[in-house]
């Protein structure tokens, strides 16, 4: 049974409690914001509903690794426009780039 934009909605909510997003002063209502990528999602998930479960699987995984290093690069961006380190994890992540030591592209 495919999730209802509500339900994924309330996910995001739940998810934030542990990794909270900085929404800083943008001039939307969040509660709108996470009902608008809902849609969006649950849109997306329609639209594959003729996939395979691979198929299916693999898209997802694209799409929220593309969505991960997006959001990494703009964290990057903003922390060195405010002349700010970035975290441990993100420093011993960027690391392992330096280094070499980065898993080798399929």
């Amino acid at each position: 049974m495919p999730i209802k934009p509500e339900d994924l909605a309330a996910l995001i909510r739940e998810v934030e409690q542990e990794d909270p997003i900085d929404f800083a002063d943008l001039p939307f209502p969040e509660d709108e914001l996470r009902q608008l990528i809902a849609n969006h999602l649950c849109e997306m998930a329609a639209a594959m509903e003729n996939f395979s479960t691979e198929d299916r699987l693999m898209t997802l995984l694209a799409v929220a690794a593309k969505l991960v290093l997006e959001n990494l690069v703009l964290h990057v961006q903003l922390l060195r426009r405010h002349g700010l380190p970035v975290g441990d994890n993100v420093a011993a992540l960027l690391g392992r780039l330096r280094k070499g030591d980065a898993p080798d592209a399929p």
